[in-house]
């Protein structure tokens, strides 16, 4: 069976949602599993649509890779603000080293 941690998503209304994820799976995928409705997905991961847009900490942004060029040019198309912190949540791959990060969504996708 597959390693679970808990994620939590502080949602563009400010409450902040707490659930299961399964390492190795993106956190697109884990928003859209534990119905996230702030996460879109429209292209359903396919790095086409920047509708998965998220924020993420620095501390988990340390864990994770950098941005790609695709993925950064994707980021120039986000309907709110992009900030240094923006990411695409199809892009970033659950860890376990993730346990109880937030992962904060925009107020527009």
């Amino acid at each position: 069976m597959a390693k679970e941690i808990t994620l939590n998503f502080q949602l563009s209304d400010g409450t902040v949602r707490t659930v299961d994820a399964v390492v190795g799976d993106s956190v697109m995928e884990t928003a859209i599993k534990n119905d996230i409705d702030d996460v879109a997905a429209e292209c359903g991961g396919s790095l086409i649509c920047a509708t998965c847009h998220v924020y993420v900490s620095s501390e988990t942004a340390a864990l994770i890779d950098e941005a790609d060029d695709s993925e950064l040019d994707m980021l120039e198309g986000t309907s709110a603000e992009r900030r240094d912190n923006s990411r695409l949540s199809c892009q970033i791959i659950v860890s376990e080293a993730m346990e109880g990060h937030t992962f904060e969504t925009p107020d527009s996708q």
